[in-house]
This record gives C-alpha cells, sequence and structure tokens, in this order.
C-alpha cells in the first residue's frame, strides 16, 4: 500500500502552477472525479484549480471539467532530479446520481487517473465506495488502475460518521492511497491530486506497452506525439 503521511511520492517530485496562457507542454493528463452526489466532487476540483471554496455549487448534471497546469518534476532513487516536464491537467468532474451512471462511465476508459471521493459525514456514501470500485474495475483502462481514495469534509469534525481507521482499512484492502480531504479549506487537497499525477507519470515511465495511454496523452512542442503508443492496440494496460 502505498503511504499516505510523508509519501516518498511527494518528496519525490515538484509541482508549480503555470498560466494557461502558456500554449506549449508536453503531456495532457485526464483525472476522473467520481463518487455519490453531494460529497463534494465540485467544490474539490474547484478548490485545487482556483484555490477557493464556492458553498453554493449546485448538483452537477451530467459531465464538467475544469482544468490546470503544473510542472511535474521526477526523482531518481538516489534523489537525482529528473527533467522537468509541463503538464496540462484536465479534471473531469462526474455526476454521482444514478440516473447518469451510464454517461458517466463512458468516461472511464479515456481517463488515466482516478479521485474517488466520500462524505466523512455520510456513512452511506462511504459503503458505496466499494460499488464504485467495482465500476471502475469494469470500466477503466485496467483492472487496478491508479486510484486516490478522498474522504471529503474532514473540517466538519462534529459531524463525523466515518472514522479514519475504517476508511484507512477500506483503502489498505484496495491498496490505494487515502486522504482525509476539505473542499472548504483545502486541506490535502493539491496533495492528493499530487500523489495521483505522480502514480500515473510512474506508471507511464515503467509501462513496456504503451498502448493503455489515450491518444494525444504526450505532446512535443504543442503538437500531439504517438510514438510513446506503439503495438496494436489492447483493452488492458499490461503494466
Amino acid at each position: 500500500m502505498h503511504q499516505m503521511k510523508g509519501s516518498p511520492g511527494l518528496r519525490s517530485k515538484n509541482t508549480e502552477a503555470l498560466t494557461m496562457s502558456d500554449g506549449e507542454y508536453d503531456y495532457l493528463i485526464k483525472f476522473l472525479a467520481l463518487g455519490d452526489s453531494g460529497v463534494g466532487k465540485t467544490s474539490f476540483l474547484y478548490q485545487y484549480t482556483d484555490g477557493k471554496f464556492n458553498s453554493k455549487f449546485i448538483t452537477t448534471v451530467g459531465i464538467d471539467f475544469r482544468e490546470k497546469r503544473v510542472v511535474y518534476k521526477s526523482s531518481g532513487a538516489d534523489g537525482s532530479s529528473g527533467k522537468e516536464q509541463k503538464i496540462h491537467m484536465q479534471l473531469w468532474d462526474t455526476a454521482g446520481q444514478e440516473r447518469f451512471r451510464s454517461l458517466t462511465t463512458a468516461f472511464f476508459r479515456d481517463a488515466m487517473g482516478f479521485l474517488l471521493l466520500f462524505d466523512l459525514t455520510n456513512e452511506q456514501s462511504f459503503l458505496n465506495v466499494r460499488n464504485w470500485m467495482s465500476q471502475l474495475q469494469i470500466h477503466a483502462y485496467c483492472e487496478s488502475p491508479d486510484v486516490i481514495l478522498c474522504g471529503n469534509k474532514c473540517d466538519l469534525t462534529d459531524q463525523r460518521a466515518v472514522s479514519e481507521d475504517e476508511a484507512r482499512d477500506l483503502a489498505e484492502k484496495y491498496g490505494i492511497p487515502y486522504f482525509e480531504t476539505s473542499a472548504a479549506n483545502g486541506q490535502n487537497v493539491s496533495q492528493a491530486v499530487d500523489v495521483l499525477l505522480d502514480l500515473i507519470m510512474k506508471r507511464m515511465e515503467r509501462c513496456v506497452d504503451k498502448s493503455w495511454i489515450p491518444d494525444g496523452t504526450v505532446r512535443i512542442n504543442g503538437a500531439a506525439n504517438s510514438d510513446m503508443v506503439d503495438g496494436p492496440e489492447k483493452s488492458k494496460c499490461a503494466c
């Protein structure tokens, strides 16, 4: 299981915000936020991209997305710094209601990483994490995609219905990192996305079979480059 606090992944990389006027980037990375309606997915993404909390968001209908540019720099096992990469992130916001499920699952295969949120003040949203993980195993690019589990609304301590131990036990069962986050005050929001980005970049580095990487992900001088994606198209990642 990945380490959550003091994660080596966080120490081994650095992300810095880029202005959207920067025209060139090296990678286009798509993340998908999942979870029941009302767990705070839209507020979480807004906090990450804009550093603000908007308490007046209405329920997401279908699909929406936000964007952010960051600089990613990996480090080797010996602590040496790798090449800086400009990352253009698309963070897709999905509706949590059942009636939109067929629409949202259609986006699963194009996403490279997943932010699975539940509400720490709503036990049912936590119990439904298992259903969301089952959907991911069926519809994502492989049976074990990179997922970060986030217990959101950790600032509402007096309303808490799910203990940290319960949530960490479930995350350990699935072998995924867990963060307690707050879209209201920003606690661990950036850290959770940073760890997910680190997992994705490391997966791309170590995978021999690149067919799981969506077209247009890798770009050189602002143009799409398909050289990384070679061999016959496959439905499962061979990582």
